[in-house]
């Protein structure tokens, strides 16, 4: 053999992904076609943030991308699959913090040009990271095209959809309460807090009516640092018990102030004392009160969560330090009336971990209304979004029918400047795409707006938009498929369909195919401060990228979260060495062999048209799961077709044609050998594309590459169902015999008598075709084929699908051991039977389910009716 057909006598992964994917890029096989009649199909990368390293969750991202793109452009179709990355304003801005910190300095001490210089130098050391790390995973997306979110392009298209929406009345800007990070110090959406239950209380207060009678309210909260905001109490209108009070005033602890007694419908009479406070600027529903009853908002916190100068002697305090402060001065001044101990849920910063603070604040915001009606509207038409599986458009649209208006400015300085300008001397506001021509008068508002903002353009903007004559976005938008976790369906999901409607009239996608998280083995989710966290890259250098991709790939079913599993990635990593080792076997025995030298036609075994008929099968199977994303079920196809027919039994069958005479068969049975190998791979590609064109390459086969390679295709002539029926008994009789002989330790050695009764005519004759492979693989020393066969007394048995199998080890044998072995069996052919029977008897399956269907169900309790009379027979006979 020459050097050039080797395969390593090990499968070593490393060296079989080394320098491969480089070759790939720079040969440029990821590239889009050129023929200009190829389909398009497209796919925009989710962009992950220039934070940090991947980790296992994009790893299983891009693996269903890269297996839907290899597939697709296997099949013929001009793939486009856009990567990018994205600015995650407040994530990245934090950690560029975090890292001056280290150095002991702020982003002010440095002002603003000097820390964006520096955050930038940041994202190219990440990005670098990034793309290392996409090699390492094998995705196969056109780095030529690669976007980034702040770069020219996207900012334009970012500065057009702000505008555009300003002058829409779809964007407006105003003083609301919002969620406040006092760490980063920006404004939140609401997706972007996390709930989370923690430890708290009721802090019971007493307010002095200020009428001197000495009578006062009960009033009790969970955050009582926000008392010094109240401009009021508030009672419900229809409450009997303080309908004297309304109109009065009260004295608020502490500041010593008096604050109004108002009516209000918010106020639920039979929750606690029925007497709330209200403070505007620090809750969203005191806000709307406080409108209501032209209440003053008195914020009493600065942007970093302390107190400011209206919060009197406790100006300065940190929030919490604040509250402790207070409940000791109420409990002094005789108006701390009780602490209640209970368990609530709290807003966190998705970002920081810190509790967010509900804070009056001026901010821009999206009005959400009109344009989630368009985003549902558009579901009952053609132009639907597909959800794969569809439960997670009932997690869209119940998003999009709850929500709130989307605050879009944070208070940052990494990320898409808001292109609003403010008069220097009159104060009036000017929005465009471009600065004011005398910019020398103007301030350009400080904020940035959300990553969101920014990404839910992608699939669009990352195509060229608002150019709408640019090639990509006339040929490849709107994308085909979009993949992601059901944990950003709110983040981003919901908010590029609704933008792509509004700036395209079209959906931004045809297809979301919604995948779960990945967890650690004992269903923790990963994180940090768990230490249970995994590195992709760690597992690769391990395992190689291939057994990592098969081990994503395969391990859930759309939608499911996946446990990652070291005893799995063994199994992925054996799988790709059976593979390996039936690749050098075949290899071995084609050594001379060229691609002119497959020839399918002429006289094959019956092994040799079961396989072929079995890849058929296997392609059709394979083909079907991936058009519906199921790639689960397309690897239980390829691992049972790969592991189970070709290795375990085909190459075992070929032996005996290998190791003959018979020149002619033997050329057939090397056709037929490299055919199948050579499908297995192009079958395995999108999964394993490092192994797969490592074997590949030394096939015989056409074409340059693998990664263009045609993806096999039925040959409808090469299937022939009597010998695949043939071939199932036969296989049902070696392993019963096997089966038996190790039931009573007789090694494959030791020649034994075997008798078969037929009782099936196309059976016998099958059978008898074939006895060369029932002596080579049961090994008899006397075989006999026959209807007429009499069971002896003192024999072990089975029965297969049209014959009766017996071994007669009379000095072997205890009778009560295999009736006992016999009823087992026969329990296992009443379960069937009435398995089957009740698939039958189900009306609406026998209408609904395709005739094929149920003729096999009927086929199978023939069968199984069958066996379980067989070996009813045989256990009464051996009572006897």
């Amino acid at each position: 053999m020459s050097e050039d057909k080797n395969l390593a006598p090990k499968y070593e992964p490393n060296a079989v992904e080394a320098g491969r994917y480089a070759k790939w890029v720079a040969e440029g096989r990821f590239k889009p076609s050129e023929d200009p009649n190829a389909e398009p199909y497209s796919i925009v990368i989710p962009p992950p943030n220039v934070t940090g390293k991947l980790h296992l969750g994009h790893a299983w991202d891009t693996t269903l991308q890269d297996i839907i793109i290899r597939h697709k452009r296997m099949q013929g179709y001009d793939t486009l699959w856009l990567p990018g990355m994205d600015h995650a304003g407040i994530a990245t801005q934090a950690k560029v913090e975090g890292k001056l910190a280290e150095e002991g300095i702020s982003r002010y001490d440095l002002g603003r040009e000097k820390f964006l210089d520096k955050t930038w130098e940041w994202k190219e050391e990440y990005a670098g990271h990034i793309r290392e790390q996409w090699g390492k995973v094998g995705i196969s997306v056109d780095y030529d095209r690669e976007r980034f979110t702040l770069d020219d392009g996207l900012s334009d298209a970012v500065k057009k959809v702000f505008v555009k929406l300003y002058e829409k009345d779809l964007i407006y800007r105003g003083e609301f309460i919002i969620n406040w990070d006092p760490k980063a110090k920006t404004a939140l959406s609401d997706i972007e807090v996390i709930h989370k239950d923690v430890e708290g209380a009721f802090y019971h207060m007493s307010y002095l009516i200020a009428d001197g009678s000495g009578d006062s309210v009960e009033i009790a909260t969970t955050r009582p640092e926000t008392m010094l905001g109240d401009t009021a109490v508030a009672v419900h209108p229809d409450d009997e018990r303080y309908q004297h009070l309304i109109g009065k005033n009260v004295i608020l602890p502490l500041l010593n102030k008096e604050i109004p007694v108002v009516a209000d419908d918010y106020v639920e009479m039979d929750f606690g004392t029925g007497v709330v406070k209200i403070t505007p600027a620090h809750d969203p529903n005191d806000f709307e009160v406080g409108n209501r009853h032209d209440l003053p908002r008195v914020n009493v916190m600065d942007e970093d969560g302390s107190i400011n100068e209206l919060g009197g002697k406790y100006e300065g305090m940190d929030r919490f330090e604040a509250r402790k402060a207070i409940i000791a001065d109420l409990d002094a001044a005789g108006r701390l009336v009780k602490i209640e101990k209970m368990t609530h849920s709290v807003g966190h910063s998705e970002r920081s971990g810190v509790v967010v603070e509900p804070r009056l604040s001026t901010q821009w915001f999206v009005k959400m209304e009109p344009l989630a009606k368009k985003a549902m509207d558009n579901q009952e038409t053609d132009d639907k979004v597909e959800f794969f599986p569809p439960r997670f458009e009932n997690t869209f649209s119940t998003w999009m029918e709850n929500v709130h208006d989307w605050c879009i400015s944070r208070q940052l300085w990494w990320g898409h400047r808001i292109p609003a300008w403010y008069h220097k001397e009159t104060g009036e506001m000017y929005v465009g795409e471009e600065a004011p021509a005398d910019i020398e008068n103007w301030n350009q508002d400080e904020d940035v707006l959300d990553t969101w903002f920014s990404s839910a353009l992608f699939p669009f903007s990352g195509m060229g938009w608002p150019d709408e004559e640019n090639p990509d976005y006339k040929r490849y938008f709107p994308n085909s498929t979009l993949v992601t976790g059901y944990d950003i369906i709110f983040f981003w999901v919901s908010r590029m369909i609704f933008q792509s409607l509004e700036f395209t009239d079209k959906a931004p996608f045809e297809n979301v195919l919604i995948h779960g998280l990945i967890r650690a083995e004992d269903g923790r989710k990963m994180s940090k401060s768990l230490g249970n966290g995994i590195d992709p890259m760690d597992v690769i250098e391990k395992y190689g990228a291939d057994a990592l991709r098969w081990f994503l790939s395969t391990g859930s079913t759309p939608g499911q979260d996946m446990r990652f599993s070291y005893d799995k990635m063994d199994a992925s990593w054996n799988f790709i060495n059976k593979i390996w080792n039936a690749s050098r076997f075949v290899l071995m025995n084609t050594e001379d062999f060229t691609y002119e030298d497959i020839n399918l036609e002429g006289h094959k075994t019956v092994a040799d048209r079961w396989i072929l008929t079995r890849l058929n099968e296997t392609i059709e199977r394979v083909n079907t799961q991936f058009e519906k994303f199921e790639f689960g079920e397309a690897g239980r196809h390829l691992y049972n077709f790969i592991w189970d027919d070709f290795c375990d039994w085909y190459i075992e069958m070929s032996k005996e044609v290998l190791y003959g005479e018979d020149e002619t068969q033997k050329q057939m049975t090397r056709s037929i050998l490299v055919y199948v190998l050579d499908n297995i791979t192009r079958l395995l590609h999108p999964i394993m594309p490092f192994v797969t064109e490592a074997i590949w390459e030394k096939i015989p086969h056409q074409g340059e590459s693998i990664v263009i390679a045609d993806y096999p295709t039925v040959n409808a002539d090469l299937s022939d169902t009597k010998a695949a029926e043939g071939m199932e008994i036969l296989k049902e009789l070696i392993r019963s015999v096997r089966n038996i002989r190790s039931e009573v330790n007789t090694p494959l050695s030791k020649q034994i008598t075997l008798l078969i009764k037929t009782t099936d005519e196309d059976a016998e004759g099958f059978l008898k075709e074939n006895t060369n492979y029932i002596e080579r693989f049961c090994n008899p020393e006397e075989l006999e084929i026959s209807p007429s066969i009499e069971a002896p007394e003192l024999a072990m048995s089975a029965v297969i699908t049209g014959a009766e199998i017996y071994l007669p080890l009379a000095d072997l044998i205890n009778i009560d051991e295999e009736i006992a072995r016999l009823e087992k069996e026969l329990e296992k052919w009443t379960k069937e039977v009435k398995m089957v029977q009740g698939k039958l008897s189900n009306e609406r399956f026998v209408a609904g389910a395709p005739e094929a269907v149920v003729a096999g169900e009927r086929e199978k309790e023939k069968d199984y009716l069958e066996k379980q009379a067989a070996v009813k027979e045989r256990i009464a006979t051996l009572k006897k």
